[in-house]
């Protein structure tokens, strides 16, 4: 299955964003009130980077609590590794397994159409195998 499948009904409105300029504290609350692991740091239509719960934990715990008055440039994961609406899922999730990291922008002609997390490609990984292994028996019990 392509990132486009797994997108259907998905609008790039629906992703949670914030600016290079938003204060650290800001983006902790907005993970908080959210309940996400990260969201990407987007200026115009570009992806600048990612800031997540590790980048908020590794700045707090090297520079204490001033470190939330700095602004997310400072603190995001940068460059952004990204995929395309073409990437397959498989290649999607070995790509974060691999590189060891748990959300992906999506791009499309060099814009964020979709932010996507490990746990979406797992999931929908399972509905795939769940599938198939439904088919089989099916199969199996006509044959």
């Amino acid at each position: 299955m392509q990132i486009a499948q797994l997108l259907k009904g998905r609008t790039s409105g629906d992703i949670v964003r914030c600016s290079p300029h938003t204060l650290l504290g800001d983006a902790v609350r907005t993970l908080a009130e959210r309940r996400i692991g990260a969201m990407p740091v987007v200026e115009g239509s570009h992806v600048l980077g990612i800031v997540s719960e590790r980048d908020v934990l590794y700045c707090l715990a090297s520079e204490g609590a001033q470190s939330l008055d700095k602004p997310v440039a400072e603190v995001m994961t940068a460059p952004v590794v990204s995929v395309t609406l073409t990437t397959s899922c498989d290649e999607a999730l070995a790509l974060m397994t691999e590189r060891r990291f748990r959300h992906v922008p999506v791009l499309d002609g060099g814009k964020m159409c979709g932010f996507l997390s490990i746990g979406d490609l797992v999931k929908s990984r399972l509905d795939e195998v769940s599938h198939e292994a439904a088919a089989l028996r099916d199969y199996i019990r006509l044959a």
